[in-house]
Formats: C-alpha cells, structure tokens, sequence
C-alpha cells in the first residue's frame, strides 16, 4: 500500500459518502413510505407501481 502525499491528502473530500449513504436512506424510507400508505389506502389491498412492482395486502 503506498502512502498519499500532503498534497493528495489535501485533495480528498470528506464526507460524500456519508451524504450519499444518507440521501439513499432517506429515499428509501420515502418510498416504504410510500408503499405502506397506498396499501393501507386502497380499497382492495393491491398496488401497481411503475417498472411493474405489485403489492398484495391479504
């Protein structure tokens, strides 16, 4: 393993995965969100979602 130089140290952005692991997080927990809501909304407990997602709610 070779070991970085001042200026590459400097070069480096902290904190891009932590946002990105936080908006991924925060996406999904949104369209859970989503899902649960439409579910417990529906009349007949069945969902379509685009891209050819069906939910069942028996």
């Amino acid at each position: 393993m070779k070991k970085l130089t001042d200026q590459e140290l400097s070069e480096i952005q902290v904190g891009e995965a932590i946002t990105l692991a936080s908006v991924m997080a925060i996406l999904s927990i949104a369209i859970t969100a989503v899902v649960v809501y439409r579910l417990f909304k529906s009349k007949n407990g069945e969902i379509s979602l685009p891209g050819g997602y069906k939910f069942t709610w028996k």
